[in-house]
């Protein structure tokens, strides 16, 4: 899943397409080099970021979504956003996937809307709101508490009407650097949930503080940690880099047909 963002503070500038040219040769670039899925964001979701009103992220998403389409017609489109006006009006242009980093906390309309449209739907946890997760982030037990939280949520999509739901358990959001290696070294607990698993590590605080660098210069720490999440059963990456991502996915896929 290539990584797509509309706005001009996204924490990671390489990753920062408002301009129309821009969005769609980095969405040629990327479909070229094997993604999967596009993942459009209208507003940034790092630490301290300011929030958009649904209508503002609106009249971002639906015209790239719509550009989008126009260029490349094939392509399958994400939209990451928490809102529920914006699923149903990013989905009536032709997304048919909405990423949710609120898990529908954030809109009390969102699983009803997305079970309304019949797109899949994935599911990110996130302590707290972006302006203030980052905070005092706490947990007795992150990797139960999680657990426990999408045992919970896997129910309440399952009776708004949501028949495809993929969990996201939501690296660096409201989770400190210890919170997110234990919960990467516990992703096979995961499974027992009986759902796909999505992750985004890409360039993160998780990987950049650890390493003493930037986002820019992690990359080489992005696809270490590619490779663990595809042992661990992840099954969808969402990338700023999809040329190395894709280079993992075909080193794991060959390696485990030898075994």
């Amino acid at each position: 899943m290539g990584i797509l963002n509309l706005t001009d503070d996204s924490f990671y500038a390489g990753s920062r397409y408002p301009d129309e040219k821009l969005l769609l040769e980095k969405a040629e670039e990327m479909l070229s080099a094997g993604a999967a899925v596009l993942d459009i964001g209208g507003q940034s979701t790092r630490p301290g970021a300011a929030l958009l009103g649904a209508e503002a992220e609106k009249d971002k998403i639906v015209p790239a979504v719509r550009s989008l389409l126009r260029h490349f017609p094939d392509a399958l489109l994400s939209v990451d956003t928490w809102y529920a006006e914006v699923a149903r009006a990013a989905a009536g242009e032709g997304a048919v996937i909405i990423n949710d980093v609120s898990a529908g906390e954030m809109d009390a309309d969102m699983l009803g809307a997305v079970a309304a449209l019949g797109v899949p739907y994935i599911a990110m946890h996130m302590q707290g709101r972006p302006a203030t997760m980052q905070q005092d982030p706490h947990y007795d037990d992150v990797v139960r508490e999680l657990l426990d939280f999408f045992i919970v949520k896997k129910a309440r999509c399952r009776e708004a009407g949501i028949g495809d739901l993929i969990i996201d358990p939501g690296f660096g959001f409201g989770k400190t650097l210890a919170h997110n290696y234990r919960l990467l070294g516990h992703l096979e607990d995961f499974q027992l949930l009986d759902a796909p698993l999505a992750a985004g590590v890409s360039r993160k605080s998780m990987i950049y503080r650890l390493l003493e660098n930037t986002p820019e210069e992690a990359l080489n720490g992005t696809t270490a940690l590619h490779m663990l999440l595809l042992q661990k059963g992840v099954r969808l990456l969402r990338v700023h880099d999809v040329k190395p991502a894709m280079e993992v996915i075909r080193l794991w896929e060959f390696y485990r047909e030898q075994q």
